[in-house]
């Protein structure tokens, strides 16, 4: 078990918040909707949710519908340059719809900091996935308590740039 009172408080507390039903309930309608707002009124400069956790905004081909979808994120940004998103759903049972859009179409494009940066995604498995799922857990303990409250595998991808 990772040793979360190393945290500021105000971490501690939004942990700790973010792992309750209530918050799986109600983020996904507020959150990607205020994030959305911000970053198209700042230019792509800001993101309300990094202040907790470093995000982006994903835009990826829908899986259906072929259209651009652009959805913002968490993610953890790698040493190498390229960016691992969870696709935890906020620990609801469905796998959330921008993971079908990885799937299909695989060639994206991410926002971040300010730069439109063109991506190619890739689902982790194996033992790939299980050494990143166990760095994931030491970034954000509530991924456990997510994974541990649904029967499917929360999807992992890792976004690298293209040339």
């Amino acid at each position: 078990m990772t040793d979360t009172t190393a945290a500021p408080l105000g971490v501690r507390l939004v942990r700790k918040v973010s792992s309750t039903r209530l918050f799986a309930r109600l983020a996904p309608h507020v959150i990607p909707r205020l994030d959305h707002a911000v970053h198209r009124l700042t230019h792509g400069r800001v993101l309300p949710s990094t202040r907790m956790l470093p995000g982006l905004v994903l835009t990826a081909r829908g899986a259906k519908s072929g259209l651009p979808r652009a959805i913002p994120l968490a993610c953890m940004a790698e040493p190498d340059g390229s960016w691992i998103l969870i696709g935890s759903n906020f620990g609801r049972p469905d796998h959330p719809a921008w993971t079908a859009n990885l799937l299909a179409f695989p060639d994206a494009e991410v926002s971040w900091k300010g730069e439109d940066i063109p991506v190619t995604a890739r689902l982790l498995t194996g033992e790939e996935r299980a050494e990143v799922w166990a760095r994931t857990l030491r970034f954000w303990p509530p991924y456990a308590v997510y994974q541990a409250r649904i029967p499917r595998t929360i999807r992992l991808f890792r976004l690298t740039r293209r040339s």
